[in-house]
């Protein structure tokens, strides 16, 4: 089993098992690997070293503590090129991938509904509950225009089915 460390255009980092090198060229090659943050299928393979067990103790010494690494602020790439720090983005992503999950699980699915749902709700025409859906920009702000609270949590293909 190969286990590589992969990245995005857009700097999202994850990562892809496989069962060779074979196997990871071939779903590159065949448009299959796709970012699980944004669906992007402009995928890199980023190097990694081997993995050296090493003493706890040595592997904290080279490790910023957790609370450092939450006051240094992300830069925001503006090239190809540019390296934001990569644990904070993985905590970001990490942190925005625990939100979606949690918004899936405790939201209802009302799919093109939306607009006319949250209205029925907001107007008490129906109980109160957490829901979910789809709307265009402008039904959003017709919305907000209402009083109606919303807010948009676009997900990509790859995330709208079961989530890992």
């Amino acid at each position: 089993m190969k286990v590589f460390n992969l990245r995005c255009s857009l700097a999202h980092r994850f990562e892809g098992w496989f069962s060779s090198e074979d196997d990871y060229v071939g779903q590159i090659e065949r448009g299959l690997l796709v970012c699980p943050i944004c669906g992007n299928q402009s995928i890199d393979r980023l190097p990694s070293a081997p993995r050296i067990q090493a003493s706890k103790a040595r592997l904290a010494a080279q490790e910023p503590a957790p609370d450092v690494i939450d006051r240094v602020p992300a830069p925001i790439p503006q090239r190809t090129g540019d390296q934001a720090h990569p644990q904070r983005e993985l905590t970001m992503q990490s942190m925005w991938l625990q939100a979606v999950r949690h918004v899936m699980a405790h939201t209802d699915d009302v799919g093109d509904r939306f607009p006319e749902e949250a209205r029925r709700i907001h107007y008490g025409e129906i109980d109160d509950r957490p829901i979910r859906g789809r709307a265009s920009k402008d039904e959003a702000e017709a919305l907000r225009e209402e009083g109606i609270e919303v807010m948009s949590l676009p997900l990509p293909e790859a995330m709208k089915g079961p989530l890992q």
